[in-house]
């Protein structure tokens, strides 16, 4: 087993204790950086252009985004079994190669004037498809870099990175198409992925191939056996359960809240996008937090405060009320706290996942996650647009909000809560199903 002080070795040379002084570290910081920024400029830049150049109207623009999202559903427990099958920085270079040449051409046939909405709902699919294996192959590159005493720092360094990233894209992606033009913009998103094909192919550290058995099951067992990890451990299984549910309570919640803003507080336009912004730089300080605090007071403690503080500072907003001299201060004060809580969960979180998932397993179990903390966002979203219709906005908001707080309750009474301050150990995975299928 490697000392606390090392992590894993390129045919013997030791990995430095600082993640900083780890060039491989480094690469990978900097390219996930960089694929952040051009994702998000593109979930940016294509709507706009629907808007500006292709005089797309509210429905088609919908359209355009439930495209661009449909991979995470569709897409998510499949990139899991692949990513599993390959080296995850072949898929994530590869990832990187196909969102170049996605908004390289979109960006190409738009100053050609050939670019329609048909192809840009192609190129909105493409890129959230790319995006979905990007993503569940990044989530497991950290395991495999670095060592499992590190991964919290590792994590609180990529996700504070990717938090500027959503941040910053989008306000990147929208001065670009002000100053510039939309396909300009689009190929400054393609230009961005560029930056981390370069810097992700650059990591040194060699990386073995997972083991194949000589006939490799089918993807959907890949899947399956995805799944009974996942739900067969307390641990993953209550971070599922208070994912789905807290995501299905957030959509919700968004849906009233971006009609209680305007319509119950007044607040303009620039009060409104100053309000969604204080959630970064919550974000980036619960970034900071998470690399220090789980140590100290242990993981589960962390998990349970942190997620009740950003949670429960929600069910403060239906109580609001008076001109926005007033409620403006107190909703950044609530957003950077949200923002604040909530990433310091996403970090230790992932963190504990990352340590007790064994290496064969880090693809499906993200990806498993993935798909079920996401799976019910689209009717969180229906369920909050009914009660701002049914209920009102101040009753219907406070009734989300309070949903929210199933996700702590949850993680306290689960086996979460009483984690320590290091990280557990992997659990033993499933072997790999090698019977060959039942109908050849």
């Amino acid at each position: 087993m490697p000392s606390p002080s090392s992590g894993p070795s390129d045919r013997g040379r030791p990995v430095p204790s600082s993640l900083w002084r780890d060039a491989d570290f480094r690469r990978l910081w900097a390219g996930l950086t960089a694929s952040q920024l051009g994702e998000h400029v593109g979930l940016v830049v294509l709507p706009l252009f629907a808007v500006l150049t292709l005089d797309a109207g509210a429905g088609q623009l919908g359209v355009l985004r439930a495209v661009g999202q449909a991979p995470v559903l569709l897409l998510s427990l499949f990139a899991g079994a692949w990513v599993d099958r390959w080296r995850v920085r072949t898929v994530m270079v590869l990832t990187d190669v196909g969102r170049t040449l996605a908004l390289g051409t979109a960006a190409v046939a738009a100053l050609l004037g050939r670019l329609g909405l048909p192809a840009l709902f192609a190129v909105a699919f493409a890129v959230g498809a790319l995006s979905v294996f990007f993503d569940v192959a990044y989530q497991a590159s950290l395991v495999r870099l670095v060592d499992r005493d590190q991964l919290v720092r590792g994590n609180s360094a990529l996700e504070g990175s990717r938090s500027a990233a959503q941040t910053g894209g989008p306000a990147l992606g929208g001065a670009l198409v002000s100053m510039l033009s939309a396909p300009v913009a689009a190929a400054s998103g393609a230009l961005f992925f560029t930056l981390s094909i370069l810097s992700v192919g650059r990591i040194g550290r060699t990386e073995s191939p997972p083991p194949r058995s000589e006939r490799p099951p089918r993807v959907w067992r890949n899947v399956q056996e995805g799944l009974r990890f996942v739900f067969g451990d307390s641990s993953l299984r209550t971070v599922c359960l208070a994912s789905a549910a807290f995501q299905f309570s957030f959509t919700a919640t968004m849906t009233v809240y971006l009609l209680f803003l305007p319509r119950e507080l007044h607040l303009s336009g620039a009060a409104l996008g100053l309000v969604l912004a204080s959630t970064g730089p919550g974000a980036l300080l619960g970034s900071v937090l998470a690399a220090r605090l789980p140590r100290r007071f242990g993981h589960g403690a962390v998990l349970v405060s942190a997620a009740a503080l950003g949670d429960g500072v929600f069910l403060w907003v239906p109580g609001l009320r008076g001109s926005p001299a007033v409620t403006v201060p107190a909703l950044l004060a609530i957003n950077f706290v949200f923002g604040a809580g909530g990433q310091l969960v996403n970090v230790t979180v992932m963190a504990v996942r990352q340590a007790v998932t064994p290496d064969r397993m880090q693809g499906r179990t993200a990806a498993t996650i993935t798909f079920v903390g996401m799976g019910l966002t689209p009717l969180g979203s229906l369920l909050g647009g009914f009660l701002a219709e049914e209920c009102g906005l101040r009753g219907s908001l406070l009734v989300t909000a309070a949903g929210m707080t199933l996700s702590p309750v949850l993680m306290a009474l689960s086996p979460l809560a009483r984690l320590g301050g290091t990280l557990p150990a992997p659990r033993g995975a499933p072997p790999p199903d090698d019977r060959p299928p039942l109908n050849p």
